[in-house]
């Protein structure tokens, strides 16, 4: 049994860990000419964590990231509307991580070439075509200037690369390009002195204006942390063509932000001072794809961004691809043909992900921000007043179920 595995991002390295685990040989094919450990902060929720823990490395991670402990959910004006513990603080067995996306893809990189070995992995390798009989996949390989560098010839072939997947492409050739919200989204770090607990994560405002800020790594002084801050801004019409792929993770550029950040007041933390003194930051346009009928075609399947790229609300990007290469080698493992695994794991996988991307775009858990917005966008006194407790409860933990991650009852939601 042995797969090819297009693309070495966070999905590609851990199904290549997962498949090891079991026995399971791969290979992973990456475009780039090296695994650059690229990008700013994300959190990597608990039933994810679990999966990492159990291939070992949960200590790895603990040296470079943060155990966040507690979520607030403000209005832009700074209000609390929402309050709950996270990860061993909710009841959990295993921590919520604040982590700089590129530390986390680096622990898992070095895993992969640890265990693996370090042929295992071959960058500087874009797919171009692939084709399948009945006794398995052939895929094509080429670098940048367009020549043949590889043939790779393996049981099944795993489409782990982006939400730009050529695998994708070529299972639905006639979809077009991602689907664009008309938000942007701006992200640095910065090291800063820390605020609240220094595990602590905030999102204030809704989802046509919000800003989110989370420490993810030790600072340079007990005093500080690698603080992670993002502002998502709606800037166009929903349904537009989305900006050029080349546009896409350029420099931001301050005179076009700054008056974006001038829309939010957060009590915790002077966001207007620690963006100001960020030194480089990017943007993005946030988009997603609508959800397939399927994901598998004979011995072709589709895994994370690739098979569900959703708009980064809820935290649950990195982690749902991690889940997808759990339940992807366990299929693998159980079934009697590769064929019969792949749409094994389509069943339970693609339901689940497609209902997480469309709660994503009605706002996910981060709703209930938008929901008190509605009713009140000048503020108010107390929130109570303008919804209930549970009805803001049923936002959150509704989210929190569909995605696999709802903390032990009784433990998560703190009173304002």
């Amino acid at each position: 049994m042995k797969a090819i595995i297009v693309g070495g991002g966070i999905g590609g390295l851990t199904t290549a860990l997962m498949f090891r685990s079991r026995g399971l040989d791969c290979e992973i094919y990456e475009q780039a000419d090296t695994v650059r450990e690229l990008g700013v902060g994300i959190n990597t929720l608990p039933h994810a964590m679990r999966e990492l823990a159990g291939l070992g490395l949960l200590q790895r991670l603990d040296d470079v990231a943060i155990r966040t402990d507690q979520l607030y959910y403000l209005n832009r004006h700074g209000q609390e509307v929402w309050r709950e513990a996270r990860g061993i603080d909710a009841g959990h067995d295993v921590p919520q991580f604040s982590i700089h996306r590129g530390r986390l893809q680096g622990v898992i990189h070095r895993a992969v070439e640890e265990r693996l070995g370090p042929d295992a992995i071959h960058t500087g390798c874009r797919l171009g075509a692939f084709t399948q009989d009945e006794g398995g996949v052939t895929a094509y390989f080429f670098d940048r200037a367009g020549t043949h560098v590889r043939t790779a010839r393996g049981d099944i072939l795993i489409g782990a690369d982006g939400i730009h997947s050529r695998v994708r492409e070529t299972l639905f050739p006639n979809e077009g390009p991602p689907c664009w919200n008309g938000l942007m989204l701006w992200r640095g770090a910065r090291d800063w002195p820390l605020f609240l607990t220094g595990k602590s994560m905030i999102v204030a405002g809704g989802l046509n204006a919000k800003v989110v800020i989370y420490p993810i790594a030790e600072g340079s002084s007990p005093a500080s942390r690698l603080t992670n801050w993002a502002v998502l801004v709606k800037v166009g019409e929903g349904n537009a063509p989305p900006p050029r792929k080349e546009d896409w993770s350029r420099p931001g550029r301050r005179e076009e932000l700054m008056p974006h950040v001038a829309l939010f007041s957060v009590p915790y933390i002077d966001v207007k001072s620690l963006i100001s003194a960020t030194p480089e930051f990017y943007e993005y346009p946030t988009c997603d794809r609508d959800p397939l009928p399927y994901w598998s075609s004979g011995r072709v399947t589709l895994l994370g961004d690739a098979a569900h790229p959703m708009y980064p609300v809820g935290s649950n990007g990195a982690s749902q691809a991690i889940l997808d290469a759990r339940c992807l080698a366990d299929a693998l493992v159980r079934a009697e043909h590769p064929r019969q695994a792949l749409l094994e794991y389509e069943k339970k996988r693609l339901p689940m992900t497609a209902e997480i991307v469309r709660s994503n775009r009605r706002g996910g858990p981060e709703g209930v921000i938008d929901a008190v917005e509605q009713l009140a966008p000048d503020g108010f006194d107390n929130v109570d007043n303008v919804l209930s407790y549970s009805q803001r409860e049923a936002i959150v933990r509704g989210y929190a179920t569909k995605a696999g991650f709802a903390a032990v009852p009784g433990l998560a939601a703190v009173r304002a």
